[in-house]
């Protein structure tokens, strides 16, 4: 299996976090706030699933850039193999 190395930057962590401390966000967005902080100084890999739900957030148009900022930096970090 091909190990992806990146990390979710702090910039996107501090967005991710204040993500799940608001009480207005939406279920897919503090889904992907929860996968990007974990893999935030870690070597954590994003899951299949969770890639899948990244990759329909970005070919959508009904999300927010911050959503999709999110989508991004968890797929960025899916595995390289797949």
């Amino acid at each position: 299996m091909a190990q992806n190395t990146k990390e979710t930057s702090s910039g996107v962590a501090s967005l991710a976090a204040g993500i799940l401390q608001d009480t207005k966000s939406s279920q897919i967005q503090k889904s992907l706030a929860g996968s990007a902080l974990s893999q935030n100084g870690s070597s954590k890999q994003t899951g299949a699933a969770m890639e899948t739900k990244a990759a329909k957030v970005l070919s959508s148009d009904k999300y927010a850039p911050e959503t999709k900022e999110l989508a991004a930096s968890v797929l960025s970090q899916s595995n390289k193999s797949r």
